[in-house]
């Protein structure tokens, strides 16, 4: 496989395959400079348009969907950048409704640019470790020249939701997982930080049930256990999942279910807790500050230090 890859925002991204230097590119150019330095074969660019002109997959990870209409608006409309696209293709990996996917998609067939939604799931750590669940959407074209970057690379499992080989193919499936997917672990860590106070309210103790967490549920839930009991929710200064970003999650989800005709009840509760998050801890707030609210609800203080 020839050419470059470009990676533009503040994803974190795991091995590559071999090729000409992976471009890095941030509107705080201090970033891409740093995340550069700790790859190999890496190097950062200071503008959209050598990131795109050089590069013919272009990797995007975005914190939401005002910030992905942005980017691509500043693509299309960059007069350093060519009318003919025909020989890009564009992954984006940002968690946004799948209206947006679709809008995005279009927008770059206008220019003859492929196009593949990609939302993955998985931390930071799990990106650095190339264990990312991957949830591909696109036409087959696309689909095909990005999976060598996927399984063994990125992640350890692709989920691919291409269905038909034209204008069938629907980008917006990839995204109706990602957003859905995450209200289970979302409304998780709020049943988590419940079953935790209700353990420290009962008498028994968190002790017992960070315990069977462990042994039960290892992974992701019980590191989230840790966080909130150890205090890292109510400490950290950068959050690992932002409150809005996981509220703005939360809100596709509902959305979508809501066309459907269903309520979302357990979405409701969870914004409710990440409402409260919000008040107290400001942007920085964190998802496993949910547990503070609770704290708060149970009659005991937010912080537990």
């Amino acid at each position: 496989m020839a050419g470059r890859v470009s990676w533009i925002g503040l994803g974190n991204i795991g091995r590559v395959p071999k090729l000409a230097p992976l471009l890095l590119y941030n509107r705080t150019t201090a970033r891409a400079t740093a995340h550069a330095s700790e790859l190999t074969n890496a190097k950062a660019v200071t503008t959209l348009a050598e990131a795109v002109n050089e590069s013919d997959l272009i990797f995007t990870c975005v914190g939401d969907d005002t910030a992905l209409d942005s980017i691509v608006t500043a693509i299309l409309s960059d007069n350093r950048i060519s009318q003919d696209l025909s020989d890009k293709t564009f992954i984006d990996c940002s968690t946004v409704h799948p209206d947006t996917s679709r809008r995005t998609e279009a927008a770059f067939h206008e220019r003859g640019a492929g196009f593949v939604a990609c939302p993955v799931f998985g931390a930071p750590n799990m990106a650095d470790a190339g264990q990312l669940i991957v949830v591909p959407a696109g036409k087959r074209a696309s689909i095909e020249k990005v999976r060598p970057f996927f399984d063994g690379v990125v992640s350890k499992k692709t989920i691919d939701l291409s269905s038909g080989t034209g204008a069938d193919v629907d980008v917006g499936r990839a995204s109706t997982l990602k957003v859905l997917g995450n209200t289970f672990i979302l409304n998780t860590v709020g049943v988590l930080a419940e079953a935790l106070v209700a353990a420290e309210a009962s008498g028994l103790g968190v002790e017992p049930l960070q315990e069977w967490l462990g042994l039960f549920a290892p992974g992701p839930f019980a590191n989230y256990a840790e966080r909130m009991v150890g205090g890292d929710y109510c400490t950290r200064e950068e959050p690992l999942f932002a409150v809005d970003l996981a509220r703005k999650d939360l809100g596709h989800a509902y959305g979508i279910a809501k066309e459907g005709g269903l309520r979302m009840k357990n979405v409701e509760v969870m914004d409710g807790l990440l409402e409260h998050v919000k008040e107290v801890k400001g942007v920085k707030g964190d998802v496993a500050a949910v547990y503070g609210a609770v704290r708060k609800g149970a009659g005991m203080e937010f912080g537990n230090q």
